[in-house]
């Protein structure tokens, strides 16, 4: 029935739950986001922060995730519904899911643009249209991507027809199969590139770059930084991880498996970067972050390297990878909302979830080439100028994602029974719970707190 998941519907095992979940954890922020910020905010000093808001933050919030969506069965706002009737308190608490599930739709429908656009380029990769590329001609080839809406609408429907065909599979023949393949393709592909990074690239520069410490660089915007980069790049508070969680038997332990999937997220936004920036110094070329590094200035690098045209095709399958794995966590999510809360079929409400949300991705497409200088919220100073794109980006990245893990925390730190939590999370009321505890009820719901403001204020 509605409001609660089929037997069959279970992960088959912890591996491939653990693909699944790494896979939607790993984007393209770990790629072209968080080496250049480790960099620039005190190499080894940055990283030691970020470990801390880490797990400090993201762990305590991603076995919360879990352990909702194991303890109600259902997508976000089923679980939370379930826990919360099983708790003696309002079904009303499901409301938060559902705006997890606003939040994650929105993400999906930018996010998958600029997955088209790893498509893209690797086609241009692979075609050898990097070879002898100057600086003002990978710009120009970059910008004419931006201006040309029939490319990207192209791609962004490849990346929905992609989608589709996996998630009406369901959880074990769609998603998780997929897992299998795409993540062990993206660290293959990593590797490869790492071990090229450090033969054909200036290695030693890297190394001081990402690793060596400036605490002169340290400060409170480098602590928001860090937990902004930890939890988004993690994926709490969009909803798809409790779907996740409510595939999960009952035998897999919550508290280890989550701790395996933040290390394995970190190790690959670590590994990007020496696979990254060796490249970067060796051509003489400035690091950078976002877009710019990875659709600008590596195609210079790949156009001058004996064996560029093959390494660059490797390097954007690796993109494919990571981008098109985190489309199929957030897809799974509005999908599993529109089978239980609405009651319709799966395969037809991920047609309507797809169609819905490459309708609202023409928005980004048009605001990153004609609508460029579209303001829609131009008369709130804090939005002057930004863009559509920008726009949305920023509602459910700074304020829908940020508020919906704050209130799940206090739900599920506060308003829980303790003894549903330990039976659910398969752990006993020692050191570890306890820290759990603490960190859940009295420091990550102020900490977002904070950095919710501080957002909306910078």
């Amino acid at each position: 029935m509605a409001g609660s998941a089929s037997p069959n519907e279970q992960w088959s095992s912890r591996l491939g739950f653990l693909l699944a979940a790494i896979g939607f954890s790993v984007g393209l922020g770990n790629i072209w986001r968080f080496p250049y910020l480790t960099g620039e905010n005190g190499g080894s000093a940055f990283l030691i922060i970020y470990l801390f808001c880490a797990f400090g933050i993201g762990l305590p919030l991603l076995i919360g995730e879990f352990t909702i969506g194991r303890m109600g069965r259902s997508g976000s706002s089923g679980s939370l519904s379930a826990v919360a009737v099983q708790s003696g308190r309002s079904k009303r608490w499901g409301a938060v899911g559902t705006l997890g599930v606003f939040c994650v739709f929105i993400i999906l429908s930018y996010y998958s643009v600029l997955t088209g656009w790893t498509f893209d380029y690797f086609v241009r990769a692979a075609s050898g249209s990097f070879e002898d590329i100057g600086a003002e001609a990978s710009s120009a080839m970059f910008s004419g991507l931006m201006g040309d809406p029939l490319r990207l609408v192209f791609w962004n429907t490849v990346v929905y027809v992609l989608t589709v065909f996996v998630i009406r599979r369901g959880v074990q023949s769609g998603i998780e199969k997929a897992g299998k393949v795409l993540m062990p393709a993206l660290f293959v592909t990593l590797v490869v590139m790492v071990i090229y990074g450090a033969v054909a690239g200036d290695i030693g520069t890297a190394l001081k770059f990402l690793l060596e410490p400036d605490f002169s660089k340290v400060g409170f915007r480098t602590v928001m930084i860090a937990i902004g980069q930890a939890f988004f790049s993690i994926g709490i508070g969009m909803a798809a991880l409790i779907t996740f969680g409510s595939y999960l038997p009952k035998e897999v332990s919550i508290p280890r498996s989550a701790t395996i999937i933040i290390l394995a997220d970190t190790t690959v936004a670590l590994l990007a970067g020496f696979a990254v920036f060796p490249l970067v110094f060796a051509y003489g070329l400035e690091p950078s972050s976002g877009p710019g590094l990875l659709f600008q200035t590596l195609p210079l690098a790949f156009g001058q390297m004996p064996g560029g045209q093959l390494f660059g095709g490797i390097f954007f399958v690796l993109l494919i990878a990571a981008a098109l794995s985190s489309c199929l966590g957030c897809a799974e999510g509005v999908t599993n909302w529109l089978e239980e809360q609405l009651g319709i079929r799966r395969q037809v409400g991920v047609i309507y979830m797809a169609t819905a949300a490459w309708l609202v991705g023409l928005l980004t497409i048009m605001s990153l080439g004609d609508w460029s200088d579209v303001h829609p919220l131009g008369f709130i100073p804090a939005f002057a100028d930004k863009t559509i794109f920008d726009t949305l980006d920023f509602f459910a990245a700074n304020i829908l994602l940020l508020t919906g893990a704050a209130l799940t925390a206090v739900f599920f730190g506060w308003l829980v029974p303790k003894q549903l939590k330990l039976d659910e999370m398969g752990v006993r009321d020692g050191l570890f719970f306890s820290f759990w505890r603490f960190m859940i009820r009295f420091v990550i719901p102020p900490v977002l707190l904070v950095v919710l403001v501080m957002g909306l204020i910078s």
